[in-house]
């Protein structure tokens, strides 16, 4: 319920973010959002130094060094804290500019290629791939044709924009993958959300004029985006994965993207096409797919994360 939970907020959060850019820019409605997103963390790190200093106490370790004193672990904090930062800025950027030129439904669908596209990634770094792997790609593709070229054989800004966005979240996901077995995660998460935050801002000044009245008429998506769908929606699925297969907890977290699209037609009252429906089913046959767990040891299977 927690993973589903947490895919429900982020599959409408897509209605937030291109709700909130209605009197905001997309670099300052990023911009506030992941400083209070990181905001909202300080109070689960909180607490749960708090429920991790009683287990200690409890197991009779109360002398044992708690997690992140130690000078290293410290480092790949603030390391990956920045790394996260800076590949979450390019891509939260990129999602919600593209926002600005497609509909919340596709967005949804294009930025989950990242599942598809993180295993196939995996070649550069001399990973074997599978079979189903490849059969998903080929699905993923027809799907996307479907949903995004044009009678034209064009495509349109956003949907490049939002699939730009999908390859760059794939990276975000491989670094945090090389960080996360290193440091505390929501810790990392906080400092990433901050990094973001900041960096929004030159271009927030530059290209944008951010006004408080602006904000204050944005208040409920930006809370719901920075709140819900950083803090509570990412601190839902740190807690919901701790007792589920890291399939299954892929699978229930992967139908964000079908929550997106029943978002954007239940709220902004947008709808697919035929056609349109037709890649989002294909698309959402190859994120299963790509899903369906391998017959590896255990401990083998990577702990997959998404980032919004």
């Amino acid at each position: 319920m927690m993973l589903m939970l947490a895919a429900f907020i982020w599959g409408t959060a897509f209605v937030a973010q291109s709700v909130g850019m209605d009197h905001l820019g997309p670099f300052t409605f990023n911009g506030v959002r992941n400083f209070i997103g990181a905001a909202a963390l300080l109070p689960c790190i909180w607490l749960l130094d708090r429920l991790n200093a009683k287990e200690r106490i409890g197991n009779g370790s109360e002398r044992s060094e708690p997690r992140g004193r130690n000078p290293e672990e410290k480092k790949n904090l603030i390391t990956g804290g920045i790394a996260c930062g800076v590949v979450l800025f390019t891509a939260s950027s990129l999602q919600q500019v593209g926002l600005q030129y497609t509909t919340v439904g596709k967005a949804g669908f294009i930025t989950a290629c990242y599942i598809i596209i993180v295993p196939v990634c995996g070649i550069f770094l001399h990973k074997k791939i599978g079979g189903k792997v490849w059969i998903a790609v080929v699905l993923s593709l027809a799907g996307l044709y479907l949903l995004c070229i044009t009678e034209k054989l064009t495509i349109g800004r956003g949907d490049l924009l939002v699939f730009l966005c999908a390859l760059v979240f794939s990276m975000h996901i491989i670094v945090i993958d090389h960080f996360s077995p290193k440091v505390d995660g929501v810790k990392m998460s906080c400092i990433q959300f901050f990094v973001c935050g900041v960096l929004s801002l030159l271009p927030m000044f530059i290209l944008e004029e951010p006004q408080m009245a602006a904000v204050i008429k944005s208040w409920a998506p930006i809370l719901y985006a920075g709140v819900l769908s950083s803090g509570v929606a990412y601190t839902l699925q740190i807690v919901g994965q701790k007792n589920v297969n890291p399939a299954i907890a892929s699978l229930l977290l992967s139908l964000e993207s079908c929550f997106s699209v029943l978002a954007g037609w239940v709220i902004l009252k947008q709808q697919l096409t035929a056609k349109e429906g037709l890649g989002c089913i294909l698309m959402f046959a190859a994120i299963i797919l790509a899903q369906l767990p391998d017959k590896l040891p255990q401990g083998q299977i990577s702990e997959r994360m998404t980032g919004q």
